[in-house]
C-alpha cells in the first residue's frame, strides 16, 4: 500500500493545477449562455406589435366652452392689438370709450397695452357742456395720451441756424400716459379755466435721437392752469384751452451721480479730486453744484369731440416742454409731444 501512495498524491496535485482552467472554462460557458438568452429577448422584443395597434386609444369628449363674455373680451384683445400695431391716431384718444374700459377684467387687459392708452368720447357729436353760473364744476379722468415724441435741435442751413424737430423713438416701456388727474373748472374773466390738482401727473420717460443720444424728461402737467382762447360758458368742439405748468427735475434730492455727489446727500466733489476742496474747480462746477430745478412748460389743448349726456370731452394737444438737465450740469432740450386727450365735466 505504502508504494501507491505517491502516486494518489501526485494524482491530487495534478487535479488542483487543473482546477483554475475549469473555472475559467465554466466562466466562459455562462457568459454565453446569458449572450443567447439576451440576443432571443431581444428578437422577441421586436416581433411585437407597437403600442398604438395594441391600445384603443381613448375617445375625447367634446367640450362646449359658454359663450357669454367669451367673444367680447376676444374682440376686445384683438382690437386693442390691431390699434398698437397700426398706431393710435392723434384724433382718437383710444381704441375703447369709458364703459367698454370699465367692462373689461384685469386679465383681459394685461399684457394688451390698453392701459397705456386713454379713452375716447363715446358717440362724440357736436354736443356741448354747459357750464351754468353759481354752480361748481370740476374735471375728472382728464388723461394724456402722447403719440409723437420730437426734441428741437438746432440746424445750420445757408440761412443761419434754424430750430426743427426732429422725430424720436420711445425706449421707455409703456407706462407714460397720464391719467387720473381731477382739477376745478372755473370761469376766469368770462372765460373757463381747468386748474390741476391731483393725479397721476407725471411719468419719466426716455426718447432717443436718430444718432443714439437719448433725452430723459419728466413727462408733466404739475399746476396746470388752462383757459379758453376765448369768452365763453360752454364746451363745445373747435375750444381751445392753453396754458402753462411747471416741470420739476427729473431726479429727485436723494439721487447720487457715478463719482457720489448729489443735492442733500453723498458728497460735495468728485471722491478722486481731493486737491479741488482748496478750489480752482470752475471747469466742474456744475457737475458738483447739484441744484433741483422746476422749469416752465406749455400746452395747448383743442377740443374734437363732446358728449354732452355723459359729460365727455376730448381732443388733441400740442406740448412743449424742457428736457432733464441732470440736476444743473446740462443744457435742457426743448421737448415737444403731440397726441389726444380725454375728460369728463362733473358737477360739485
Amino acid at each position: 500500500m505504502w508504494p501507491v501512495l505517491p502516486l494518489v498524491c501526485s494524482a491530487l496535485v495534478q487535479g488542483w493545477a487543473l482546477l483554475p482552467r475549469v473555472l475559467l472554462l465554466g466562466c466562459a460557458l455562462l457568459i454565453f449562455v446569458a449572450m443567447l438568452a439576451t440576443s432571443c429577448a431581444a428578437s422577441a422584443y421586436l416581433q411585437v406589435a407597437p403600442l398604438q395597434s395594441r391600445v384603443t386609444p381613448v375617445a375625447r369628449a367634446n367640450v362646449e366652452m359658454k359663450a357669454t363674455g367669451e367673444e367680447t373680451w376676444k374682440a376686445a384683445g384683438l382690437a386693442a392689438a390691431l390699434a398698437l400695431a397700426t398706431g393710435v391716431q392723434s384724433a382718437s384718444a383710444g381704441p375703447f370709450t369709458r364703459s367698454e374700459i370699465a367692462s373689461l377684467t384685469y386679465e383681459q387687459i394685461k399684457g394688451t397695452g390698453l392701459a397705456n392708452t386713454c379713452p375716447k368720447v363715446e358717440n362724440a357729436g357736436g354736443d356741448s357742456v354747459k357750464v351754468s353760473s353759481g354752480k361748481k364744476y370740476k374735471i375728472d379722468e382728464f388723461c394724456l395720451e402722447p403719440t409723437s415724441f420730437q426734441v428741437l435741435e438746432e440746424k445750420l442751413t445757408k440761412q443761419g441756424l434754424v430750430t426743427e424737430p426732429v422725430n424720436t423713438k420711445v425706449t421707455t416701456r409703456q407706462t407714460y400716459v397720464l391719467t387720473g388727474i381731477e382739477g376745478d373748472l372755473v370761469s376766469d374773466g368770462g372765460k373757463l379755466a381747468f386748474i390741476e390738482k391731483d393725479g397721476i401727473d407725471y411719468a419719466p420717460t426716455t426718447v432717443q435721437l436718430p444718432g443714439g443720444e437719448r433725452v430723459p424728461f419728466l413727462f408733466t402737467v404739475k399746476n396746470l392752469v388752462a383757459k379758453t382762447d376765448v369768452a365763453t360758458s360752454e364746451i363745445s368742439p373747435g375750444l381751445k384751452f392753453s396754458g402753462g405748468f411747471k416741470v420739476p427735475s427729473y431726479r429727485t434730492g436723494l439721487f447720487l451721480d457715478p463719482k457720489g455727489r448729489g443735492t442733500t446727500t453723498g458728497y460735495d466733489q468728485a471722491v478722486a479730486l481731493p486737491a479741488m476742496q482748496a478750489g480752482g474747480d470752475d471747469q466742474m462746477f456744475k457737475e458738483n453744484n447739484k441744484k433741483f430745478e422746476v422749469l416752465d412748460g406749455s400746452i395747448e389743448l383743442k377740443v374734437t369731440g363732446v358728449n354732452a349726456e355723459l359729460g365727455e370731452i376730448g381732443g388733441v394737444f400740442v406740448q412743449k416742454q424742457p428736457s432733464d438737465t441732470d440736476l444743473g450740469s446740462k443744457v435742457p432740450k426743448d421737448v415737444l409731444l403731440k397726441g389726444s386727450w380725454f375728460a369728463t365735466v362733473n358737477e360739485q
